[in-house]
């Protein structure tokens, strides 16, 4: 970081690893649990939201029928049903082409950071083990309003030492790229069209993005 006059913010879950994945699978085995109807398609709402908000996402009409304790046990049960998950991910779990444009991206003098509405996001970049490539973490533990909020992302570029419109945010949520719209910052959206078109840059993965592309949206 140090002398770093820019800097790259990227998403966690469907950006340098499939923990979208892991997300969807832990909501469905809770839906399975109540008895509600639950699918990709009733998933994709749920991107990027955090904990409490996907919860009430997916309790939709019957959230009425559980009180505050219940609803923050049912929390819990989902998150402990992902973190199993999260306890078997390895390096090979990255993304393809997340690792080699992390590296790029440093060789080219940017600050990274990781900026996530998940509150295992330390967890789970020290599964993968690409923790030393990382300037700077914000996760759920360090914010009180979640996507499209910019808070996370105005919280990582202040870690990063730097004004928001020096970083680039790297999403794959329509509601991660409102919140780096919302925070003033160039935004590339990973993903179709219809999802993430609101970006400045639209690739249809992480693999797919270059590190001079970063830097020419930046100007640097």
């Amino acid at each position: 970081m140090g002398s770093a006059t820019a800097g790259v913010i990227f998403d966690l879950d469907g950006v340098l690893t499939d923990t979208a994945e892991l997300h969807y699978q832990s909501w469905k085995w809770l839906a399975g649990e109540l008895g509600i109807p639950f699918d990709r398609d009733r998933n994709e709402p749920l991107r990027g939201l955090s904990r409490r908000a996907s919860l009430e996402r997916l309790l939709g009409q019957r959230s009425a029928e559980f009180s505050e304790a219940q609803k923050q046990d049912l929390a819990r049960r989902k998150n402990e049903h992902y973190l199993a998950r999260v306890a078997r991910l390895t390096p090979a779990d990255l993304l393809p082409g997340a690792a080699a444009l992390l590296e790029d991206v440093r060789r080219r003098g940017l600050a990274v950071a990781v900026a996530s509405s998940s509150r295992n996001a330390g967890a789970v970049l020290d599964r993968l083990g690409i923790r030393p490539l990382i300037d700077a973490v914000v996760d759920g533990n360090d914010i009180d309003r979640a996507k499209p909020d910019p808070q996370v992302f105005l919280a990582a570029a202040e870690r990063l030492g730097l004004p928001p419109q020096r970083c680039i945010v790297v999403e794959d949520a329509a509601s991660g790229v409102a919140a780096g719209l919302a925070a003033g910052m160039r935004v590339v959206g990973i993903g179709p069209a219809d999802r993430v078109g609101g970006a400045h840059l639209v690739r249809g993965t992480i693999a797919e993005l270059r590190a001079d592309e970063l830097v020419r949206l930046l100007g640097v």
